[in-house]
């Protein structure tokens, strides 16, 4: 029970307690921003700059209530997702949704593999493109299997800050160029209107803000960060309510923090696809893909811009693959866990099992983009099968809340209401989706 500990209750004793968030954070600051988001505002223009602010706000509310869960219960997310009522074989129907997702998400990381792959030709490497995916995807297991972690997301991070700085910067810059941004163009980019063509849309908000695989990850690195452990199981204690409570607070701070940076650096780049690419009339292609997103800085910057977005762009990639694998390889663990086809008996046998998951995913992205090598379709594979999860994991948490949550720990009203919403525009958005679907076939 040593484990066991308060939650600290001033502003600076909580910020030092802030990881989670952070993890996902930078995992968010990836091929969602730099690949979907602008080739959506290069798509259509500043027309959807609401569409990416909402998508950036309403799903903290979704990530704080599987956090909620996950603090008080002290399980995963799966563990979690299994206990929904509905039909079994093996595992719930909602964990099978899941790895229906899981997979297809390794299209999106094989098409980051791509991505990096261009970033390298455009520093002037001579290695093929088998060469540098064995490189990247290699070079990822090695550092997870013997125990990098935590030296690289330091290192990620500080960059990916550094990029997204940047990248704001960038934006402003543009008031010195042709294609700087106006007063109207805000007043466009907020008409709430929607563009004729609507899947890079939808695929964007899967991905921008906290998407359904960063909202799934995320309760896992709030188990190793601590919280459900220093809360302890549940006792019936007035002492736990309190812990619980306290923990919570932290929680959403966490998450919180973790949405304003990554709706500040979303917007960014949708801003800077849609004044740049858009006003050049320039499209993210699978071809061009990297050597048209460079246009980005270099329109402000020149030949240093370039560079710039040529050590960014390598790091906010390489640090996606590297966390979401790190992620996925906990997913994996606790899924065949799950149905029984590893025995987990211990932490030294997770650990075990979470290694090696950690040197077959990179293996497997490798493959999947040896295989197709289109970046851009891959990414965006991933980007679609995470949207379409999100209303299934709305219900989800909605679940949780009801029948679930310890009376003591449930949210007041406002809270509800706004998770509600919340699932509601997400629903929303699956279904207009899939009804623009539906009428092509027709």
């Amino acid at each position: 029970m040593s484990d066991i500990q308060e939650a600290p209750k001033d502003a600076k004793g909580i910020l030092k307690q802030l990881g989670p968030g952070l993890i996902v954070s930078a995992n968010i600051v990836g091929s969602g921003e730099l690949i979907v988001t602008t080739k959506l505002g290069a798509d259509v223009g500043f027309i959807l700059l609401w569409f990416i602010i909402l998508g950036c706000l309403i799903k903290v509310f979704l990530q704080v209530e599987l956090g909620r869960y996950t603090l008080s219960k002290g399980k995963t997310t799966l563990e979690a997702l299994n206990s929904v009522p509905g039909p079994k074989a093996g595992v719930s129907w909602l964990v099978w949704l899941w790895f229906l997702m899981f997979v297809a998400t390794f299209f999106q990381l094989s098409g980051m593999v791509g991505g990096i792959a261009q970033v390298a030709g455009l520093a002037g490497s001579s290695f093929s493109d088998t060469s540098l995916a064995i490189l990247i995807t290699g070079s990822c297991a090695v550092l997870l299997f013997i125990g990098r972690y935590f030296f690289v997301e330091k290192f990620a991070t500080s960059m990916i800050a550094f990029f997204t700085i940047f990248t704001i910067f960038a934006v402003l810059s543009l008031y010195w160029t042709d294609y700087g941004i106006t007063a109207q163009n805000i007043q466009e980019g907020l008409s709430f209107r929607l563009p004729d063509q609507f899947v890079i849309a939808f695929a964007a908000f899967g991905v921008i803000g906290v998407g359904a695989a960063e909202l799934i990850y995320y309760p896992y690195w709030c188990l190793e960060k601590g919280y459900a452990r220093q809360v302890g199981p549940d006792d019936g204690s007035e002492a736990w309510i309190e812990r619980a409570r306290g923990w919570m607070r932290v929680l959403k701070w966490d998450a919180f923090v973790s949405m304003v940076i990554y709706t500040g650096a979303t917007v960014a780049f949708y801003l800077l696809g849609a004044a740049v690419l858009n006003g050049k009339n320039i499209g993210v292609t699978n071809d061009n893909l990297m050597i048209n997103l460079s246009e980005l800085y270099s329109t402000s910057f020149g030949v240093v811009g370039l560079w710039i977005f040529v050590i960014g762009a390598f790091t906010v990639l390489y640090s996606t693959i590297f966390i979401s694998t790190a992620s996925n390889s906990r997913l994996a663990t606790d899924f065949f866990h799950l149905l029984k086809l590893v025995k987990i008996d211990s932490e030294a046998d997770r650990i075990r099992w979470t290694k090696v998951a950690c040197v077959a995913l990179p293996a497997l992205y490798c493959i999947f983009y040896l295989s197709v090598g289109k970046p851009v379709t891959l990414v965006t594979i991933g980007a679609v099968a995470q949207a379409l999860m999100l209303p299934f994991l709305s219900f989800a948490a909605l679940y949780f809340l009801y029948y679930k949550t310890h009376e003591a720990l449930r949210p007041p009203i406002t809270w509800v209401v706004f998770l509600w919403t919340s699932a509601v525009l997400m629903t929303t958005v699956g279904v207009f989706q899939l009804v623009k679907e539906i009428e092509k076939l027709g």
